[in-house]
């Protein structure tokens, strides 16, 4: 028997595939070598376009932290440790919600999703060994019970920076190197009063701290030019030492829940798909965890690979489709790189890069560059060249969570969304749009609707993007035909509106 789809790795990246694939009716089976979650974050919360994809799946509501403002959670934004005054925004400027979730949490809710789907979870099995031809990959895999093989029809790596799928696949992992040493300790702090929240530059290095609640702090230092042997622990000795080094005093912490490293590498795979095999999350891109990239950029790979994928599987994808992920993200990640790079930079210590924090620290008193700012931080800024001859504003970019009054009574566009296929807003008087569109009812939600936005309709991606839009008075059937075909097919003949 052949899988359809095989993943390697259950954090985050891997169990919203598992979900995507499976709302796509496809069958999946997600390899994790853990034999049970281990309850360590990096990852603080779920903000910007990584809450809005969750959203259109309905699953914010299962996150029992419920929302805080994004005044509160973007207090303790930053720019390479400068700080970020989001405050001033917020009487003129939107921000999504933010769900104070930890990773652990976000990686419960999707593999309990995972698993209402359908979707095999195998924890305590590791993924050996993998080759491919044309028509499948053979995997080497081993289990509690001992060594077995799947052969699967496509193989998705979401097994992390050392990731063996994209090794085993040929695919390069060029970048640049570690050049600062960052340890993180969630620890009791025995004297909160005296260490300062924030983030903190001296000239040896860097220190912030968070509180977690119920007494907790994370406490994070920053040094460069050190190197350790990152196959050993870290030991809250370690910790303590380099805050000293970093501060020139002691800091009494105890009590630690989780000690790690991490530096600022920063590296991407080449190209993010070999034959049938893909790679999604820290197996396509590494980089230093400042304002929480690598989760929110695997969770968007997961929300624009599943569809396509499950497109390609079931035989309706139009030609090159499945490329388009590549095209579309491995951009998106070159530009989280090279943003997570300049503010590696930023944390250096030195004259010059003084002066550099100066100037951007006078920038940032824009509104205009501070919003620019947060919205590359929060994943806010992100478009696709979607193609077609529609230039609406809309296209290409994240679609609005409208609020819509249908047939059925009021809803939202994210509600609309929730079973991850493609949606055509007809908002015209005569319903005219779906009409035009029936050939495609087979793969696309057409709906009626009423809205108090300016728009005849928009014809919405499974992954929240805006394919195609018309202004008021403005929709051209032969456009919304080319984009329909481009993304979902050619019509098929004698579906009836």
């Amino acid at each position: 028997m052949t899988v359809d789809v095989v993943i390697a790795g259950g954090g985050p990246t891997g169990l919203l595939l598992a979900c995507e694939l499976r709302l796509g009716g496809v069958d999946v089976v997600v390899l994790e070598s853990l034999p049970a979650p281990t309850g360590r974050s990096k990852a603080l919360g779920l903000s910007g376009r990584a809450a809005q994809t969750l959203d259109y799946r309905g699953l914010l509501e299962r996150f029992g932290t419920g929302f805080v403002s994004a005044a509160s959670y973007l207090r303790f934004a930053h720019l390479g440790g400068i700080p970020l005054d989001a405050e001033r925004l917020m009487a003129t400027t939107s921000f999504p919600p933010v769900v104070p979730a930890r990773q652990a949490e976000v990686e419960a809710v999707l593999e309990a999703r995972a698993r209402e789907l359908g979707a095999q979870i195998r924890r305590g099995h590791e993924l050996t060994d993998l080759s491919q031809d044309e028509e499948v990959v053979s995997l080497e895999i081993q289990g509690p019970d001992g060594p077995y093989r799947v052969a699967a029809r496509y193989v998705v790596g979401c097994d992390g920076a050392r990731s063996l799928v994209r090794r085993r696949s040929g695919i390069d992992f060029p970048g640049t190197a570690a050049t600062q040493l960052s340890r993180l300790g969630d620890v009791t702090l025995d004297e909160p009063g005296a260490v300062p929240l924030g983030m903190l530059r001296t000239a040896t290095g860097g220190f912030a701290t968070v509180p977690l609640g119920d007494g907790v702090h994370r406490v994070v230092t920053t040094e460069w030019g050190q190197d350790v042997d990152r196959d050993t622990p870290p030991t809250l000795d370690e910790l303590r030492a380099s805050a000293r080094r970093v501060l020139g005093a002691d800091v009494a912490m105890s009590q630690p829940r989780w000690l790690s490293r991490f530096t600022d590498a920063a590296r991407q795979a080449d190209r993010y798909r070999s034959g049938r095999v893909l790679l999604a999350g820290d197996a396509a891109h590494i980089q230093l965890p400042a304002g929480g990239p690598g989760m929110t950029t695997g969770l968007q790979d997961s929300a624009n690979l599943g569809w396509k994928l499950a497109a390609q599987i079931h035989g309706w994808a139009p030609p090159g489709l499945l490329d388009t992920y590549h095209a579309e993200r491995h951009p998106v990640g070159a530009r989280m790189l090279s943003f997570t790079r300049a503010q590696g930079v930023l944390l250096m210590p030195g004259d010059r890069v003084s002066a550099l924090r100066d100037l951007m620290g006078e920038l940032l008193t824009n509104e205009e560059t501070l919003r620019y700012t947060l919205d590359r931080l929060l994943g806010l800024d992100i478009r696709y060249d979607v193609g077609g001859s529609s230039a609406h504003p809309l296209v290409g970019g994240w679609s609005p969570d409208l609020a819509l009054t249908t047939d059925s009574g009021g809803t939202r566009l994210a509600t609309l969304m929730h079973a991850a296929r493609p949606v055509l807003l007809d908002l015209t008087p005569d319903q005219r749009l779906r009409e035009a569109a029936a050939g495609w009812k087979d793969r696309v939600e057409l709906v009626a609707a009423r809205s108090d936005e300016a728009l005849d309709g928009i014809l919405v991606r499974p992954d929240g993007y805006a394919a195609w839009a018309a202004a008021s008075h403005d929709a051209d059937v032969a456009s919304l035909h080319g984009a329909l075909a481009t993304w979902f097919g050619p019509p098929v003949a004698g579906l009836q509106g």
